[in-house]
């Protein structure tokens, strides 16, 4: 049988609430030559009936696997790579949405230069009925070898990406957690907050990367402050990122020194913002203390410690409702 050109993975866990809805946009794409990897992460909803109810109209295009616990989601995403067959590889969450060109487009790109290893394209931010922002808005990506740059900003949401396999297949190992032994350096399952970035990241470093100018993916969110919420563990994260790329770049302290210093100051403003929430504020200043006049991001930060910990959902609405650049 000849392989599809796209393995598209969903990964599902108690999803019935907007599936239906993302396996259509899946359907409507103009790019029919790809198979569907639907992992079921032992879900408890009606989401395994929804999937076998839209199954057929896939054209036996669509594989079903089922773990028999609930893992992680880094774990679930090793999962259903292992069973892909395309040359390419993208990611539908099952409460998103593509518009219907979304992997025609990106696999014209793909197939224009072979040195590309990630396309994503842009992604319009959603909650319900409203838009709430559109990740390209304000400030481009850049094309190219651009690892830095994506470190500094990861403009890249998990439900635009298109990854070549090869790109893939060539990350160096990691150990696995969840599941023991090696994972091919994909996901890595220590990770719960960034591990779809440490993936992106570790293909800018060795990869060209590439976009779609065109929100052609439709990010569901709910409720603005979610990220906000979890800084403390981003902080942590961020600096387990940071010993990862010394570990896998020998010369990375040489190289990347604005990186290390950029990693270590916003793990600071994450664990900063982590102690204020816990009605911390004099730790949550320490934290930032020697970054304090750094970008008027700090300044505002560290005057807003002063506020008890209960003005932590105010105050995240007025974040996220910053131009990018202030937030940077």
């Amino acid at each position: 049988m000849t392989p599809p050109a796209v393995s598209v993975i969903m990964n599902c866990y108690n999803s019935a609430a907007h599936l239906r809805s993302a396996l259509q946009s899946l359907l409507g794409q103009t790019c029919d030559d790809f198979e569907l990897i639907f992992f079921d992460n032992a879900s408890t909803d009606e989401s395994p009936v929804i999937f076998r109810e839209s199954a057929g109209i896939f054209s036996g295009r669509a594989r079903y696997f089922r773990g028999e616990r609930t893992v992680p989601l880094g774990a679930a995403r090793n999962c259903a790579l292992s069973h892909i067959r395309g040359g390419y590889v993208a990611f539908l969450d099952c409460d998103d949405l593509w518009l219907p060109e979304k992997l025609e487009r990106q696999m014209s790109l793909f197939e224009a230069n072979p040195k590309v290893g990630l396309v994503c394209t842009d992604t319009e931010i959603f909650d319900g009925d409203r838009v709430v922002r559109r990740l390209f808005s304000g400030i481009r990506p850049a094309r190219g070898r651009v690892f830095a740059e994506l470190v500094e900003r990861q403009w890249i949401s998990m439900s635009s990406a298109m990854l070549r396999r090869e790109a893939l297949e060539s990350l160096p190992d990691e150990p696995s957690g969840e599941t023991g032994g090696k994972t091919r350096g994909y996901f890595d399952e220590r990770l719960n907050m960034c591990e779809e970035a440490d993936v992106f990241y570790r293909i800018a470093h060795d990869w060209e990367l590439d976009y779609v100018d065109a929100p052609l993916t439709r990010w569901r969110v709910h409720g603005a402050n979610t990220t906000f919420r979890g800084f403390g563990q981003f902080a942590d994260e961020t600096l387990y990122i940071l010993e990862k790329h010394r570990r896998l770049y020998p010369e990375y302290d040489t190289e990347h020194a604005d990186l290390v210093d950029l990693l270590t100051r916003r793990a600071a403003f994450q664990k900063g913002v982590a102690l204020w929430r816990e009605g911390r504020g004099g730790q949550a200043r320490a934290e930032i203390a020697p970054w304090r006049h750094i970008s008027l991001k700090y300044r505002l930060f560290w005057w807003g410690s002063f506020l008890p910990g209960r003005c932590f959902d105010c105050a995240a609405r007025i974040y996220f409702s910053l131009p990018a650049a202030l937030r940077r």
